[in-house]
């Protein structure tokens, strides 16, 4: 049975939101749930081993930055071809994006490898704290291509309008996670015999590694259904530099500001890493809860990447404008309803990882301060969506650089320090980041929309 390409040229708006947003929302909670399993055995291992998987979070994120990144540039490019009608062209984008992801995956592995342990080191990593980072990021870095491949694989699903397969996969992997964790970790023993020792930390590191396996070979097969990948032979694999080029510089952008964002979360961690290991534990235990809250926005922005994508193609400027605003308003209900009780609830929940008072205090407080910034990411994400649909990235990348280099370094110096408010002033420097970026890029949004608008309807007109 073949999968259809949805038109999201006609049709309500709000109906292919919910069509794409749901099945995607509930595939990146189980993701994030994931992530929860996993800091939840670190947890019960030892503050230390917690600490150990925050360090490892901004390498972990340049592992994935080529992938999210090709993996964009690859719906940008292939949801405007489903709106021009040049099916035809799909096959050849996709797999020249396959190649080129898999050869920035092991030139990426090779240098994250080589530099990890002097990076650990920067944040006053040493000791049991060094030994456990470096375990487990080896593992993740050998097995980023499947990573990757899983990101290029879910960028023609997503274009094609299909967020169900992906979220199928994460659900799945969620639970595969849940069984592997343990059992890697801590080893099987069975009426006192040992059928296999435990990994410690790194076999949380090799479930992730299994589990991406499965999905690349489970998402391969929901392509194959596809009738626009028919006859590939091994003619498709040669090289092809002019589309290359052409996804290289829609994919850029994105895995550029992927590969920033990861600069800044070295940044914020070493700024954090001044405060101590339990500041350092608590910020890789609450960015976990953070991220479920954030979830329901990350489906309206998979949404909008689409719909946008499409109807740029068919030059329905309008549609994309309308599709714009209601995710906005969805987003700020969102927020009411599901940001507002994290807070109140955080030290409860922020207990699941661990009960040491200090971590808990810290975590607490950092949730509390969010509560200000969460709507600047909602503006972050769907502006993003409108700019890489409508295939203009570049503003993405200059938002990225600001956000994750020269802006902590001011923000988090002038809160923390200068006006002497420690911890809380790294947390409130997040703050000052996210919404002066937030505003920024939503005012080049809405002026790239309407540029694009007077344009078509001055062709109509002509």
């Amino acid at each position: 049975m073949e999968n259809k390409v949805m038109d999201l040229t006609k049709g309500s708006i709000y109906k292919h939101i919910m069509t794409m947003a749901v099945p995607a929302s509930i595939g990146y909670f189980f993701n994030t749930m994931y992530n929860f399993t996993d800091t939840f055995w670190a947890g019960r291992a030892s503050t230390a081993a917690l600490a150990a998987l925050s360090l490892a979070f901004p390498i972990f994120i340049v592992v994935l930055a080529f992938g999210s990144g090709i993996g964009s540039g690859v719906t940008g490019i292939i949801s405007n071809l489903f709106g021009k009608g040049e099916k035809d062209k799909v096959k050849e984008y996709f797999i020249q994006s396959v190649i080129l992801g898999l050869f920035f995956s092991i030139i990426t592995a090779i240098i994250m490898y080589i530099f990890m342990n002097p990076i650990f080191s920067l944040f006053h990593a040493e000791g049991e704290l060094l030994r456990y980072a470096g375990e487990y990021t080896s593992i993740i870095i050998f097995g980023s291509p499947f990573f990757i491949l899983n990101y290029i694989i879910n960028g023609l699903l997503v274009a094609a309008g299909d967020t169900k397969s992906f979220s199928k996969f994460l659900i799945t992997g969620f639970f595969i996670n849940i069984v592997l964790d343990p059992l890697l970790m801590f080893g099987l023993t069975i009426r006192g015999v040992s059928l296999f020792p435990g990994m410690g930390i790194p076999g949380i590191a090799l479930a992730t590694v299994l589990v991406q396996i499965g999905g690349v070979l489970y998402l391969s097969g929901c392509v194959k259904k596809l009738d626009i990948l028919k006859a590939v032979g091994k003619d498709s694999f040669t090289p092809k530099l002019s589309q290359m080029k052409e996804i290289i510089e829609q994919a850029a952008p994105a895995t550029l500001n992927m590969i920033i964002m990861a600069a800044g979360v070295f940044v914020i961690t070493y700024y954090i890493s001044r405060f101590g290991e339990s500041a350092i534990a608590a910020y890789g235990a609450a960015i976990r809860i953070e991220q479920i809250a954030l979830i329901p926005t990350i489906g309206l922005n998979t949404a909008l990447s689409s719909i946008t994508g499409q109807n740029n193609g068919a030059g329905n400027v309008q549609r994309i404008r309308d599709a714009f605003l209601k995710t906005l308003m969805m987003g700020a209900v969102l927020f009411l309803l599901v940001m507002v009780p994290v807070v109140i609830f955080a030290r409860p929940i922020l207990t699941i990882f661990t009960t040491d008072t200090e971590v808990l205090r810290i975590g607490s407080l950092y949730l509390g301060i969010q509560l200000v910034a969460f709507y600047s990411y909602i503006l972050l994400f769907q502006s993003g969506s409108v700019l890489q649909g409508m295939k203009k990235p570049g503003m993405i990348l200059w938002s990225g650089i600001y956000r994750q280099v020269p802006a902590p370094l001011i923000f988090f110096n002038l809160f923390a320090y200068t006006f002497g408010l420690g911890i809380a002033g790294i947390w409130w420097g997040i703050v000052a980041v996210n919404w002066t970026a937030a505003l920024v890029i939503l005012f080049a949004t809405m002026k790239l929309m309407s540029s694009k608008k007077s344009l078509t309807l001055q062709e109509e007109m002509g």
